[in-house]
């Protein structure tokens, strides 16, 4: 039987099939039918199981393109490539508008992400974004961590728009660390601008891979008399290194969500789950009703 454009397809590549499935089941869905398959000379191969002629389908892009759905919806959590979004050093790609640019070719009608690296990326595309913030989640799990004396803290410049919305909405207090970066690996925390002796800080940021600006910020706010120091990211591009890492300093909990699949688990590291704001805008999105309440920062 055909679809029709009232029929939501879900359907997961292989980046996180977790997360998927638990979309699915916040929407009382079951994840489609798809083939995925990878050659030995590393090309992939991508065929769907189901007819999705005029069916508004979310995830999967060229084949359901050619297979003529009416809509297709790149359900993206993670943006990679969002730290290229500029040419700052001779003979660099902006590789973020390279991959909108691939994405609306390869048949995308509308994109859903949460928390892009700079809000000027969904300006890279052509097509709707619906630009989600991890703050949803985090902020209800912070606000048995935090209080008025508490303060939220930007871990460097780039954050600092992220940090100050935090602290708005828990009603804490609000600091600046200057950073440094020594190279693709290390960075060094300069200065701090904020009261924080005596004080609990979350470093909040929109992602960390190696940890190295959470921790060199988090030992310049115990040098300034911090009482606790917390963390709180949407993307936590956890590596093996960036764990331990964590785990010697002195931050006491990294608080995250799911937007990324990862094996590392401890009493360090705290995971929250986004399907469930994921599939409250994939409901609203096919059913033509405003996202408005979701984008709250």
């Amino acid at each position: 039987m055909e679809g029709n454009a009232r029929d939501i397809r879900l359907y997961s590549g292989t980046s996180h099939p977790k997360l998927a499935e638990s979309i699915a089941q916040c929407l009382g869905q079951q994840l489609g039918h798809v083939t995925v398959q990878r050659f030995p000379d590393g090309e992939i191969f991508v065929q769907y199981k189901d007819t999705l002629r005029n069916a508004d389908a979310f995830i999967m892009l060229d084949a359901a393109r050619r297979a003529s759905a009416a809509r297709i919806t790149a359900v993206i959590p993670f943006f990679g490539y969002a730290r290229q979004d500029r040419k700052d050093k001779p003979r660099v790609p902006i590789t973020a508008k390279l991959v909108a640019n691939l994405l609306t070719t390869a048949g995308a009608n509308r994109i859903l992400a949460m928390d892009l690296h700079s809000q000027q990326i969904q300006g890279f595309f052509d097509i709707p974004v619906d630009h989600l913030y991890g703050a949803s989640v985090l902020i209800p799990y912070l606000r048995g961590k935090t209080d008025s004396e508490s303060v939220i803290v930007s871990p460097d410049s780039g954050s600092v728009k992220m940090a100050q919305s935090f602290a708005d909405r828990l009603g804490c207090g609000f600091a600046v660390v200057a950073k440094r970066r020594l190279d693709a690996n290390h960075v060094a925390s300069s200065h701090l601008v904020g009261d924080v002796k005596g004080r609990t800080c979350v470093l909040v940021d929109d992602m960390t891979s190696t940890a190295g600006t959470l921790c060199a910020a988090a030992e310049l706010l115990k040098r300034e008399g911090a009482s606790r120091v917390l963390a709180a990211v949407s993307h936590f591009l956890a590596r093996e290194e960036a764990f331990e890492k964590l785990k010697a300093s002195c931050i006491e909990e990294l608080i995250t969500t799911n937007s990324v699949p990862t094996n590392l688990t401890g009493d360090s590291v705290h995971t929250l789950d986004i399907a469930p704001l994921l599939s409250e805008a994939i409901s609203r999105i096919h059913n033509g009703d405003s996202l408005n309440s979701l984008f709250q920062r």
